[in-house]
Formats: structure tokens, sequence, C-alpha cells
């Protein structure tokens, strides 16, 4: 039986006069790689923003393990296990590469196991261990991101945020980071709630997704349902009802060959 590891109720948060997401409820399964899906201004990175504390939510509940986190300081959310990497990728320009590693740990008491743990990144991304001495401000932007999901990785996160990982990739990069995505939710069991705009990508890498519009949820579902969905396809996949009409017709056509 799947145990609930993040769970969201009602949740309302505004910029300012602007309510920005309007009762948002759903839930995040251990072992699980949920995709937010929704167009620029939907409310998704105002979403894990909330959930990390650098907004607080006017209204509405956001448990962890069962435990209330709502409108705590972000040090203490990510003391109870939630790692969140920004849009932008967000790592700190004038230190190594190790060294940013070393800052994701800076909450940790095992102080014996982290070593072993920037190893264990450095596994997972080799060109992060080729350039542990560099700046990191002078690493490309898909190195950036490889680091900056590393860095959330040192935290030992319960959940993991990800927001827009694909963002300025080339596709091959895209690739390439959701591939070692996919590799740290089989392999390690990271629990991952990713925001991303690519909803393609997305949705081949998720378990099960949402999709929010103007801060509210208008669809939910297994990711190959949403997938397989017109609507999905037609607003997010760029596939209109006559492509899909000729699709179908086109498989009607190899089946009776």
């Amino acid at each position: 039986m799947s145990k609930t590891v993040l769970e969201i109720n009602n949740l309302e948060t505004f910029y300012g006069p602007i309510m920005a997401l309007r009762g948002v409820s759903l839930r995040v399964e251990e072992g699980q790689i949920v995709t937010i899906l929704g167009a620029n201004g939907a409310g998704k990175s105002t979403l894990l923003k909330t959930i990390s504390g650098v907004m607080d939510p006017e209204k509405g509940d956001i448990l962890l393990d069962g435990k209330p986190i709502q409108k705590q300081d972000p040090d203490r959310i990510v003391r109870a296990g939630v790692a969140h990497v920004p849009e932008g990728r967000e790592v700190f320009p004038f230190l190594s590469v190790a060294e940013n590693l070393a800052m994701g740990a800076y909450t940790r008491s095992d102080t014996d196991a982290i070593p072993n743990d920037i190893e264990m990144v450095y596994d997972y991304f080799p060109i992060l261990g080729e350039r542990r001495d560099q700046q990191a401000g002078t690493l490309s932007g898909g190195q950036q991101q490889m680091l900056a999901i590393g860095r959330g990785l040192m935290t030992k996160p319960r959940v993991m945020l990800l927001d827009e990982p694909s963002l300025g990739l080339s596709p091959i990069l895209i690739k390439e980071i959701f591939e070692i995505i996919r590799r740290l939710n089989t392999e390690m069991g990271v629990t991952m709630m990713l925001v991303e705009q690519n909803a393609n990508v997305a949705l081949h890498v998720a378990d099960y997704g949402y999709v929010l519009e103007i801060g509210r949820i208008v669809m939910a579902g297994e990711a190959q349902k949403l997938l397989a969905s017109e609507d999905i396809q037609e607003f997010y996949l760029g596939v209109t009802g006559e492509t899909q009409r000729g699709q179908k017709r086109w498989k009607r056509r190899k089946t009776w060959r």
C-alpha cells in the first residue's frame, strides 16, 4: 500500500491582491514522480514556492508525512525533508562545484556521510566530478542544472521539487537530464514533484499529473492517460483534432494492409 508523502488541501496563495492559487488540492505518493502542467502564469512555480516556504499561503494545509509545514521558514522546511530546485539554476556562482554540493548538506548532522553522498552525486553526474574544482558560474547551463539537482539531493529529501528543469536547454541535454531524473526515482526512490512546460517530456517520465489553469486544478490522472487525452494533446502537445483524426485513419490503413 502506497504512503502519501505530500498532501495539499485547499491551498490559496496571493501576490498582493491577486489570487495565484485558488483552492489547490493534490497528493504525492511515496516513490512517485508527479508532474504539474500548465501555461505561463498558471501558478505552477507559485505552488512550489508555497510548499517550500518561499511564499506563505493565505489558506490551506500542506502536510509532509502527515505533519503541517505551511507558513514555516524555508530552512525548517528543508530540514523537514523538502528540497526545492528553483527555476533558473540558482547555483552559488563563485563557489566551486564541490562547495555548492557541500552547501546542500548544511542542514545535515551526519557529517561523516556527506563525502560519500557527494561521490554519489558525481556517479549520477560524471561531468560534475570532472569539474569539482571549477567555479559554478563558469559551467554551461546544462551543467548548472545538474549541479542544482545534485545540491538538492545532498539534503537527503523526502520529496524534491523541480521547477522547469528543461528551461533553456538543448533537446539532447533535456533528454539527459530527464533520464537522470528517472534513474534517481527508480534507483534511489526519490519522490519528486516536477513543474514543466514541456508536457510531452514530463508525462513520459511521470507517474501522475495535474493540470493547472489560472491557479486551479482542472485535470488530473495517471500520466499515460493524460498523455492520451485529446485535450492534453491539443493544448499542450500541439496536436490538433484534425491531426488526431489523421493519425487514427493512418493507423486503420496500416491495419487494413
